[in-house]
């Protein structure tokens, strides 16, 4: 039975030099249950243009530690990139550390991980990451959604969704 309220997908992509290439506002058809109990509300997710090979889109921390894994960073970046890291990993829950399968491929082979709106403390240190992946020619899209996929994990400034593909 659908749930009886519209929603949107806005989509925004950025090219390697920052500038916006896109801009375009989808309709969503909700199948599932909302993302949270309060189906007003609005999520972001920042990730790769294009897909990998498996056809998933990388978010933007997979996407920068991936640069530093492989060395491609310089050291003043991959500086910038541990203390942000470090950061992050301080400033909200891990949602692995509560059900450690939550990105086992095997389990939930497409889980993204989305930001509440509300999360701003969050969402204020994001443009660090976005222009990492600018400078080392990482395209990357903004995504919003008041539905991104049926919940697998949430808590006050997050949701991991196996998403409506």
């Amino acid at each position: 039975m659908p749930i009886p309220f519209p929603s949107t997908v806005h989509l925004a992509a950025y090219d390697r030099h920052g500038s916006e290439t896109q801009w375009r506002r989808l309709p969503c058809t909700l199948r599932r249950r909302p993302a949270c109990k309060d189906a007003d509300q609005e999520f972001v997710r920042y990730e790769a243009t294009e897909p990998n090979a498996r056809g998933a889109r990388i978010g933007i921390f997979g996407l920068a530690n991936a640069l530093a894994r492989d060395g491609r960073l310089n050291r003043e970046d991959y500086e910038w990139w541990a203390d942000a890291n470090a950061w992050y990993d301080a400033a909200y829950p891990d949602p692995s550390t509560t059900d450690p399968g939550i990105y086992d491929r095997g389990i939930h082979p497409h889980a993204q991980a989305w930001f509440r709106i509300s999360a701003e403390h969050l969402l204020d240190r994001i443009p660090g990451y976005l222009g990492l992946l600018t400078r080392y020619g990482i395209d990357w899209q903004e995504v919003r959604s008041t539905d991104p996929g049926r919940v697998l994990y949430e808590d006050d400034v997050q949701v991991v969704v196996d998403p409506h593909l």
